[in-house]
């Protein structure tokens, strides 16, 4: 099985590298694990709703052309379910089964999610109500995807 997780942005500072490293070695016990960083587009200070929209819906362009057609997509967006890490393992269980054995997270960039991407998700939660810098959202994502697959495993997760 193939998981990927395709982000808007960059992994900026050595520690943030470092974690992510970290816990893709980890989940490679589990899977073929990869991540995908693109640029995000520059926002200007005073941006109109108009031109947040576009900016968000030109990202959401730039990960679609990177998605396959047969990708089951899983966006992490704000307002959606926040799951417990229970939950998520039984939601990363109910996505390997329908994705077969593409499963495509999604992390947007600074100004979320366009509506483009969000129509084609397959499946989207919430990390936190809490606000989180993205490279934070992408270690978090990573450390619950592999307290996930311990979850699956009957393996203690807990540490």
């Amino acid at each position: 099985m193939k998981i990927r997780i395709i982000v808007i942005g960059k992994l900026k500072e050595a520690y943030w590298r470092a974690a992510s490293d970290e816990y893709l070695k980890r989940l490679s016990a589990y899977a073929d694990f990869s991540v995908l960083e693109l640029d995000d587009l520059p926002t200007p200070e005073k941006a109109s709703e108009i031109e947040k929209e576009r900016i968000k819906n030109s990202e959401g362009e730039k990960i679609l052309a990177k998605v396959r057609s047969n990708d089951f997509i899983c966006t992490l967006d704000l307002g959606k379910k926040e799951p417990t890490s229970l939950e998520l393992s039984s939601l990363l269980d109910e996505c390997l089964v329908r994705s077969g054995s593409n499963l495509t997270f999604v992390i947007g960039g600074s100004l979320g999610l366009g509506e483009n991407i969000k129509k084609r998700a397959n499946a989207s939660f919430s990390l936190s109500k809490l606000t989180f810098t993205h490279q934070m959202s992408r270690v978090i994502l990573l450390e619950q995807l592999y307290r996930s697959f311990r979850i699956l495993h009957h393996e203690p997760y807990d540490k």
